[in-house]
């Protein structure tokens, strides 16, 4: 098991870019698959959880090639895919399972997906339940929990759903899933949530309608290939952006950053804190706005996060609540209910860490309070949670004394290179305290 050993007193300089975005990879390989013709493919995220939905659509008889962060895909068609052999492992990727679920429910064979412990502990009913509604025959565990058994479809219905959960999992799931259903397949957000599936749907020729929260698709449309450049994952930067705001005398730009508006909620957060943030070279690159973002030292303060702003930084809560950590006052955060079932309960983890640290915390159901204050030296434990492990190695930079943060392997699910490029930042990080960094 790989722990993280952090030494504080660092600042976090220059210009770095991190890797790709997650959720647009997965994505990427899903459509290019089921589209007709050659996707070509670059900046692709090289973490665990990328490369296992490249592996899922080679077992399904797709041509896949890879070479570093370019991938070249020769789809098959929306109905050329071929029965996998062996189960379709999805590791640690809650996107990569819930994406692929409403895929597979139109397939005329049987399929079977399953996860690490992590990811069969989290709920998959959020999908199942609208997917069974539209004719799919899925089986699972007692609640609804990973291994999912999804059987040939005889046949898929549209239908009209109004999300619970403000979910783009759950949102896309329905989408792709839409693509083999009889009909117009409409979705209704409860809350805005991140459109990369619309807007790579378009690329992709497909027509999807997107208005005030209602999103429509028609059965049966054909994907044409298309080439893809992957922008580099906000979810990523952020790590560097909370980095910089609470290191004195930094002074960092990451660059190419994708700054999709239902994804940059951590910017604005950060900003209403008092983050010194700089958007520059702003432009397009496909379906996706990219800038390079600049990011220096700021005395941040405490805030009441609105409420508006949860669903749309969903993913980057753990290293915001060391941004307040390291804020004068006391920062509130509510109707994150969601940071409940992601890779760890995200509000209890942290606040056990935190507390840990010396900094004073209160759980609630659908959030949390953070009061700013010293960040001490201590021993956390990330929960096998990547997000929970990178948090805490920039927490590092504000302590009294060495963090340790136990096991941390899965950092490689989203991150791979973050040890690496974090020491080329400026961060004092090793690995099992061994110095050397192997």
């Amino acid at each position: 098991m790989t722990s993280f050993v952090c030494t504080p007193g660092a600042r976090v300089k220059g210009d770095i870019r991190v890797p790709g975005d997650k959720s647009i990879s997965h994505r990427s390989i899903i459509l290019s698959s089921i589209a007709n013709g050659r996707s070509n493919i670059s900046g692709f995220l090289q973490g665990e959880d990328s490369l296992n939905t490249i592996r899922a659509f080679r077992q399904m008889g797709v041509s896949i090639e890879r070479n570093g962060d370019r991938v070249c895909v020769d789809g098959v068609g929306l109905h050329g895919l071929e029965a996998p052999a062996d189960d379709l492992e999805m590791g640690n990727s809650g996107t990569a399972m819930r994406l692929l679920l409403g895929l597979l429910a139109g397939q005329n064979f049987d399929s079977r997906m399953v996860g690490d412990a992590s990811l069969s502990s989290r709920p998959m009913r959020r999908v199942i339940d609208p997917l069974q509604a539209m004719g799919a025959l899925i089986e699972s565990e007692a609640g609804g929990r990973a291994p999912l058994q999804v059987r040939a479809s005889r046949g898929l219905q549209a239908i009209h759903y109004d999300m619970p959960v403000a979910s783009a999992q759950v949102k896309s799931c329905l989408m792709l899933a839409g693509l083999y259903a009889d009909g117009e397949t409409v979705v209704c957000e409860s809350a805005p949530t991140r459109d990369h599936s619309e807007r790579m749907l378009k690329a992709f020729g497909c027509e999807v309608e997107s208005a005030d929260s209602v999103i429509r698709i028609r059965g049966g449309q054909t994907l044409t290939a298309c080439d893809v450049e992957v922008p580099a994952d906000v979810s990523s930067a952020a790590f560097f952006m909370v980095a910089a705001s609470i290191a004195p005398a930094s002074d960092i730009t990451l660059q190419h950053v994708g700054i999709n508006p239902t994804r940059t909620g951590v910017i604005d957060i950060l900003r209403l804190m008092g983050a010194d943030i700089e958007l520059l070279n702003r432009r397009e690159i496909g379906a996706e706005p990219v800038a390079d973002i600049r990011v220096r030292s700021a005395q941040l303060s405490a805030i009441d996060i609105p409420l508006e702003l949860v669903p749309l930084a969903i993913d980057e809560f753990p290293v915001l609540f060391v941004a307040a950590a390291c804020a004068h006052g006391t920062t509130r955060l509510s109707g994150a209910e969601e940071l409940r079932v992601k890779e760890s309960d995200r509000i209890q983890v942290m606040a056990d860490g935190l507390s840990e640290l010396g900094i004073e915390t209160q759980v609630k159901d659908d959030g949390i309070v953070v009061e700013g204050g010293q960040i001490g030296a201590g021993t956390v434990d990330s929960h096998g949670d990547h997000r929970i492990a990178m948090a805490f190695s920039v927490a590092s930079l504000r302590a009294t004394g060495e963090i340790r943060i136990e096991d941390c392997d899965n950092v490689k699910t989203s991150f791979p290179d973050f040890v690496e490029l974090a020491r080329a930042a400026g961060l004092r990080i090793d690995i099992d305290g061994d110095g050397d960094g192997e």
